[in-house]
């Protein structure tokens, strides 16, 4: 009997030891990521990609991480902003967290800047900020076709897939960017007022702080302001940066004691330049609800306005409080996301379930598209932006074309 037992003993630990590293093994291929990316492949015979700038502040880490994840694609290219305002220990979990995606640890493309710019809301240190942060995408990738701008309060009502596979019918030299000549109240307010911005040149927060002269409209060139809110296309940006043409320079030298720069001098430059005024689309393909009359900032968005928002045919939609329910029903009604997990999308081939993420498995082919429901509600949107883009020959005219228009 005592040897029964023991060769019973035996056979149950063996069935046991086998049962455990088939487990082990199946949850290993589940869990781990390919040991190599597949191949990332650019260019105009394939998807267009996009240069997501992401900014916040003081404890806006978590923000940014979410909203990371949910505009995450190994396609696209990443650069996250905490303001010098927030800690540097805010800044290091940030960079943690993003490295503990398999797939961002495997394609590299997301960066957190480590030395910080104070950013003042109403100060051209926002412009600043917004073109070095284009000049480094632009060094470290050389593949992406538009560059988003986003704050840690946005949140996106597509895909990714959707996105890319939406754009792919847009002429990639196109700049999403809304913008006018009529100035209105704003002339005396925003632009003949001479403001200074210290966070241009003082190491610690600081208010802009205002002159008590102003100064005249200026006559050698057209002054357009819009949403500060843009997409811009890479042959643009790269004309700000690189500047063939002195205009870029000019006109950052005059936005820099500007009130709100950021919503003027993208807008300016764009539509003074000759072989860029033509490519604006007008419109910053948000979804946003305003006061009336409107505000310095729209109002915050909640679960009483999903469905509207849901069906408008935005890209994005802004601004959202940390942690509003709103955005729990859009990661499971649009996106489809798991809690910490990037938005599934065809380049995703693991098992979904409720503690495996689909997106720490990929296939050899992360090129590939697959849209969902929403793609058809932003593609009518950016259909009809360029039926009425097509129909216009000059997409920037100054107030006094448009009463002759």
């Amino acid at each position: 009997m005592g040897v029964e037992k023991k060769w019973f003993f035996t056979l149950f630990t063996a069935a046991f030891l086998s049962l455990s590293i088939l487990m082990f093994s199946s949850f290993s291929c589940f869990t781990f990521p390919m040991p190599f990316p597949s191949i990332v492949h650019h260019g105009p015979h394939h998807p267009p990609a996009f240069a997501y700038f992401i900014s916040g502040g003081n404890k806006d880490g978590d923000r940014i991480f979410r909203l990371l994840l949910a505009v995450y694609h190994p396609r696209n290219r990443y650069l996250l902003h905490l303001g010098m305002d927030a800690r540097d220990e805010e800044r290091k979990r940030l960079g943690a967290a993003a490295m503990s995606v398999p797939a961002i640890r495997a394609f590299r493309n997301v960066d957190v800047v480590g030395k910080a710019d104070y950013v003042t809301y109403m100060g051209s240190s926002n412009v600043a900020v917004t073109l070095r942060a284009a000049s480094v995408m632009m060094k470290l990738d050389g593949g992406w076709d538009w560059f988003v701008t986003l704050s840690a309060r946005d949140y996106p009502l597509v895909t990714q897939d959707d996105l890319a596979h939406v754009f792919s019918s847009v002429q990639r030299n196109l700049n999403f960017i809304d913008h006018t000549s009529d100035l209105g109240w704003k002339e005396k307010d925003r632009f003949q007022p001479i403001v200074v911005d210290p966070g241009i040149y003082l190491a610690r927060r600081s208010q802009i702080f205002q002159a008590t002269q102003k100064r005249d409209t200026p006559d050698a060139f057209n002054l357009f302001t819009g949403s500060p809110w843009v997409i811009l296309s890479r042959s643009f940006l790269e004309f700000c940066i690189f500047g063939w043409d002195n205009l870029p320079r000019t006109l950052l030298m005059y936005f820099t004691n500007v009130k709100l720069s950021q919503e003027g001098y993208f807008h300016s430059v764009i539509c003074n330049a000759p072989e860029f005024k033509n490519t604006t689309v007008n419109a910053d393909l948000r979804y946003m609800i305003w006061d009336n009359p409107p505000k310095m900032d729209p109002l915050f968005l909640n679960v009483s306005v999903y469905d509207q928002m849901a069906e408008s045919g935005a890209a994005f939609a802004r601004q959202f409080e940390a942690g509003d329910p709103v955005l729990d029903m859009i990661d499971r009604k649009i996106l489809k996301r798991g809690r910490n997990h990037a938005v599934p999308g065809a380049w995703c081939s693991g098992r979904r379930s409720w503690w495996l993420d689909p997106c720490s498995q990929w296939g050899e082919d992360v090129n590939i598209l697959k849209p969902g429901p929403q793609a058809k509600k932003l593609e009518g949107s950016v259909s009809n932006l360029l039926d009425d883009w097509s129909s216009h020959t000059n997409q920037c005219l100054t107030a006094s074309e448009e009463t002759q228009d």
